[in-house]
């Protein structure tokens, strides 16, 4: 709906411009009468025409500068009549609070409920290229960023080096190894083969030589027995002597003697240097058996290492394993101050085993990952509809994914939590790249036909929300219960009925609501903490300690020690940090001036002040002479000092990062237009320009500012990125 102007309004902005439109012609009728009366002027700005001694002299008068300051007295007057009668202090013009009124009319519409973010396009399925190189490796060469490739096509050198030295070093132990595997097996077949052969033939020879000793024994006792029966036969005949018996006698106890010998031989070999035997060439072959074992496993634990070399020396050619569009494995969103370092992808870099250096995105399934601020995710779920804009392209989308927990943030944005959310672009995405920015608008809700006013028309004071009507007596203030917001729109359910005229800039229109009403505090009691109820020990015990405290301080003002210096019982006061400040430029100039000039340079500062210095040291330094002089620095303190007590922020507009939204104002008019407007704001601009004017204001940004919390029925639902802490 188009704002309603008032009728003085537009008498007054009419007048102006026939006022302006006069004052010109004046000044061009005075100028030109001027030159053509003047002849010095007339004959410097015209060339000069041949002589006509036909054509009368021109008459020459001196009354053209009498003509001219008439004019000059009537341009006067006439801007001072214009000043009296519109002047904005007069009966006739108007008040400061009733220029410019911007109103708007509460009616029934239709709101989309959203919540937008920006974020990064990725693919939703990607191959990663990953070191696989033991103990990491230098990058020789890499194909270029963004390049297509084709599958089996060369991506990444690594070098090789020290591989190589290693391998030539395992090619000698493996084959020492190899040694020593084949004496072992050859040393456990020859035990085998020890085995067999005195089971087989050894034993049984030395068997047979036992059983042949037996016989021959046996048969020399029957000969001796036969010969001795002889002998004595032929001693009784008197054939022979009894020496010759008794020899003969003597011989058959021998033969006995042999053939127990014989069998006790036969005895031993059968029952134990058989089993003896066999149980040593057993054992051998046993160990020969476990050294050729071990040798084997040590074999084949360097056969590996040797093999693990050569695939590591294959690994440092790295290949594409599919076709596809080369991206670094560069994680952009972590910036230098991140909690942790990231080694950039490129040529000479050292990266780590299992380190991923290249991604092989598919093109054909794209979807965007944005970042959703801690107030705004709970009313998130997967499916919710989005629409995405790429490069001025349109695509529709879903919720496929939302993070359980915050990513992870640098040390310079510590409190803010943020969570990732997964958004699918449906429908053909082959065009898209990995890494575009894209704006994503996530539908929460459709409300229908419900009472709504401009997001600008409503002004938070502690918690409560109120508006201005148009009525017949003036501005009236309404209180509102709010529900949802679209950013431009917001729901009211009480507060305004259809049809109601409300004032869309309050701020620059009523004094009212530009005032901080204090409130309240609400009602407090011990049941809201945890803990029991100790609340009257607690009382005794602060009663004690507080006259012992008192009684101490007194002792101590007596005495004259050092705690009666300080005030507050000992401990210094503090002014909301003020007490820390010096009082005046001059005296800032006097504690850092360390050359004498009169000045500040950078490098004055102290080693703390030094390091923040490159925020602030610009925005103070006025004039760009790279020095802090008096003037610049009182003027920083008393600003310092008033958001210290009023507890602002910094420079009494929304700040992105704790600078400033207001330092875009590059040409003074204390209002910021698109061009001016950062990046990020430019994507936004028409949300944060409440009144539609293609400026964004002071009040604008406060309003934002107020409703950078989000959630409940806080209108808004949210400010910039980056923008300031609740």
């Amino acid at each position: 709906m188009l704002p309603v102007v008032s009728t003085a309004c537009v008498v007054r902005r009419l007048t102006s411009v026939l006022f302006i439109h006069v004052i010109r012609e004046l000044l061009l009728g005075a100028f030109t009468m001027a030159t053509a009366i003047d002849p010095k002027r007339t004959s410097e700005s015209k060339p000069q025409q041949p002589a006509n001694y036909n054509r009368p002299p021109a008459r020459r008068s001196g009354g053209g500068m009498l003509v001219f300051g008439l004019f000059l007295v009537c341009l006067i007057v006439a801007g001072g009549v214009f000043l009296y009668l519109y002047g904005p202090n007069t009966g006739l013009g108007q008040t400061s609070e009733q220029s410019g009124i911007l109103t708007y009319t509460a009616s029934l519409n239709d709101i989309l409920v959203t919540v937008t973010e920006d974020g990064n396009v990725e693919s939703a399925s990607n191959v990663d290229v990953k070191c696989e190189v033991a103990g990491g490796a230098t990058i020789l060469s890499i194909v270029e960023d963004g390049k297509i490739v084709e599958e089996g096509e060369e991506l990444v050198t690594l070098d090789t080096a020290n591989i190589e030295d290693q391998l030539n070093s395992q090619n000698i132990v493996f084959e020492k190894a190899l040694a020593t595997k084949i004496q072992s097996q050859e040393d456990h077949e020859a035990a085998e083969i020890g085995v067999k052969e005195y089971e087989e033939g050894t034993f049984v020879e030395e068997l047979k030589n036992a059983e042949a000793e037996i016989r021959i024994a046996e048969e020399n006792l029957r000969t001796a027995k036969n010969v001795f029966q002889y002998t004595k036969k032929m001693v009784r005949k008197g054939f022979a002597t009894s020496l010759q018996r008794e020899a003969d006698q003597f011989a058959v106890e021998r033969a006995k003697l042999d053939v127990e010998a014989a069998k006790t031989r036969k005895k031993v070999l059968v029952e134990f240097t058989k089993l003896k035997t066999q149980k040593e060439l057993v054992a051998k072959r046993e160990a020969a058996a476990a050294k050729t074992r071990a040798d084997q496993a040590a074999f084949k634990l360097e056969e590996s290492k040797l093999n693990r070399l050569k695939k590591q020396l294959d690994n440092c050619i790295i290949l594409a394993p599919r076709a596809g569009m080369v991206v670094y494995a560069n994680d952009a969103g972590r910036s230098r101050f991140g909690s942790q370092q990231q080694v950039q992808i490129e040529e000479g870099a050292a990266v780590r085993e299992r380190q991923v250096l290249i991604r092989l995105p598919d093109r054909t399934n794209m979807q965007v990952k944005v970042t959703v601020h801690e107030s705004k995710v709970d009313q998130l779920t997967e499916g919710m509809n989005a629409r995405i804009v790429i490069q001025e392209k349109e695509y529709k989308g879903h919720i496929v994914a939302v993070a359980n927990q915050p990513e992870s943030t640098s040390w310079f944005s510590a409190n803010v939590k943020e969570y990732a959310t997964t958004v699918a672009i449906e429908g053909e995405s082959t065009g898209l790249r990995p890494g575009q920015t894209a704006h994503v608008e996530i539908l929460i809700d459709e409300l229908k036909s419900v009472l709504t006013i401009p997001v600008s028309s409503v002004v938070e004071n502690r918690g409560r929300y109120s508006c201005w009507v148009q009525t017949k007596d003036g501005h009236e203030q309404r209180i509102l219960k709010l529900g949802q917001t679209n950013d431009k729109l917001v729901q009211v359910i009480d507060g305004v009925k259809e049809g109601d005229v409300v004032l869309r800039n309050p701020r620059a229109v009523v004094a009212e609501a530009r005032k901080e009403v204090p409130m309240e505090e609400e009602a407090r009691d011990r049941s809201q903490f945890g803990g029991n109820d100790t609340s009257s020990e607690s009382s005794e015990k602060s009663k004690s300690s507080g006259k012992k405290s008192q009684s101490k301080s007194t002792g101590d003002k007596k005495s004259g020690g050092p705690e009666s210096k300080k005030s507050g019982g000992g401990r210094p006061q503090s002014g909301g940090g003020s007490s820390s400040l010096p009082e005046s430029g001059k005296a800032y100039i006097e504690k850092y001036d360390k050359d004498g000039d009169g000045k500040v340079a950078q490098d004055e500062l102290d080693e703390n002040s030094q390091r923040s210095a490159q925020f602030w040291f610009g925005r103070v330094d006025t004039d760009g002479d790279g020095n802090l002089n008096e003037s610049e620095t009182d003027a920083w303190l008393k600003a310092r000092r008033e958001r210290q007590r009023g507890g602002g922020s910094r420079g009494g507009g929304t700040s992105r990062g704790g600078r400033s939204l207001m330092d875009s104002d590059k040409d003074g008019d204390k209002k910021i237009s698109k061009d001016e407007a950062p990046e990020w704001m430019k994507q936004r601009f028409d949300s944060m320009d409440a009144d539609g004017d293609g400026f964004i204001t002071e009040d604008e940004l406060q309003q934002l500012r107020s409703r950078s919390g989000g959630g409940g029925n806080r209108p808004g639902g949210g400010g910039p990125p980056g923008g300031p802490r609740p």
